[in-house]
């Protein structure tokens, strides 16, 4: 047993002084999809509802014994870590000042503050997380303060890696495959460095975010120049550098990126089919299943469902993605003749399986053409294609803007 393993186990055992381990939940949707014995470890069903209580709880505990005046810790971020730090801070009975960018969702400032209580204080500062992660720093510094980082933490990785002491107790054995999401890399570092090189890995990162990919490539850590932060609990620019030291010898081929179009999908799927509620970090390790479904196949399989920190205010959002991405919902712009009876033409165009979910057209009486912004929502995917063949048959002309991003941001 290495010395890391050692801790791990220390650290999971301090974990039990406040809070059960989360559980390891047979799948059996997913076992029967994808021809494998598939596990979730729950994460999302944690007091905070993800695996960020782990890296805190160990980090703050250290910090302790070594310090025990130590009374002022310091944390910025925009989710999961705030509730994790912000929970550990009243257990220990310590002040948490946390920094939140100004534009966080007001969901997670009061979940934060519900978790913290009086222990905490929250400043909103900058409108990304850059200006919001300098502002903390500085603070820091300022007042002498215990900076707690959310990942890139030799402690935060060690207290991440409880997660692993837990699965290969629950399942009695390692399990032949994991499936890790990414983001700053604390958890698949932690996982990883407890779990050993017999285990199979698949590390998942959202498509929008992939700086393990970049480092890998790179062979150091480096900054992303542009990322989509729609699966913000891993949308991370840059991996981190303690993390990637553990992940360097990494295959890139074990590597996916999952589509954030997709990982909408995901959630929909897991929410309607198994009641489970997933954020999109949370998402990633299921959506990947796609991805390795072959080298998967009769195996073993443990996918760390790491969030449940869902806004449902972004569910409307999430659910329209989910259709675009599925190709059973697009959206077009048609070329409209300005004469009577055009309109009823092409209703009688659609099938009985078509339904128009968004219609907009103003008639402009000094043109013979309008233009018409529809979107359409059908059963299955296949039905576009007999729908576009019967415009083209009728002599309509049409656009389809379903994948134009451009257009899509200030029309859809």
């Amino acid at each position: 047993m290495t010395q890391f393993q050692a801790n791990a186990r220390i650290a999971e055992h301090a974990m039990r002084e406040v809070f059960p381990e989360t559980p390891l939940q047979r799948n059996a949707h997913l076992s029967e999809r994808f021809q494998a014995d598939i596990w979730l470890k729950r994460e999302d069903l944690s007091p905070v509802r993800s695996y960020k209580i782990r890296g805190a709880l160990n980090a703050m505990r250290k910090v302790l014994a070594e310090d025990p005046d130590k009374a002022l810790f310091v944390c910025a971020s925009a989710g999961n870590h705030a509730q994790g730090v912000a929970f550990m801070c009243r257990h220990f009975g310590v002040k948490g000042v946390i920094f939140m960018p100004v534009t966080t969702p007001q969901q997670k400032i009061v979940k934060t503050r519900i978790f913290g209580g009086d222990n905490i204080e929250i400043r909103l500062t900058g409108d990304y997380f850059d200006d919001t992660l300098a502002s903390a720093q500085q603070f820091c510094a300022s007042e002498g303060a215990h900076f707690l980082s959310p990942f890139d933490d030799n402690d935060v990785i060690e207290g991440q890696a409880t997660v692993a002491v837990e699965i290969a107790r629950q399942l009695g054995r390692e399990p032949d495959h994991i499936l890790l999401p990414v983001g700053g890399g604390g958890l698949s570092a932690g996982v990883r460095s407890y779990l050993g090189r017999d285990v199979r890995y698949t590390f998942v990162e959202p498509l929008g975010g992939a700086s393990l990919q970049a480092a890998l490539k790179a062979g150091k850590p480096v900054t992303l120049d542009k990322i989509n932060t729609f699966v913000d609990g891993a949308a991370v620019a840059c991996i981190g550098r303690k993390t990637f030291e553990r992940l360097k010898d990494v295959s890139v081929a074990d590597v996916v990126l999952a589509p954030e179009d997709r990982i909408c999908t995901t959630i929909i799927e897991m929410l309607n089919v198994e009641g489970i509620v997933l954020e999109p970090a949370g998402a990633l390790a299921i959506d990947a299943l796609t991805d390795v479904a072959e080298a998967i196949r009769g195996k073993t399989v443990v996918c760390l469902t790491s969030g449940g920190n869902f806004d449902f205010e972004r569910l409307p959002e999430v659910k329209e993605r989910a259709l675009r991405y599925s190709g059973v919902k697009k959206y077009f712009i048609l070329r409209l003749p300005q004469r009577p009876g055009a309109l009823k033409e092409f209703l009688n165009i659609l099938g009985p399986e078509d339904d128009i979910a968004r219609f907009e057209y103003l008639k402009k009486s000094a043109r013979n053409f309008g233009s018409v912004l529809i979107g359409i929502e059908t059963r299955e995917a296949a039905n576009f294609t007999a729908l576009f063949d019967r415009l083209a048959q009728a002599g309509f002309v049409y656009r389809d803007i379903t994948g134009d991003e451009t257009l899509s941001e200030f029309l859809i």
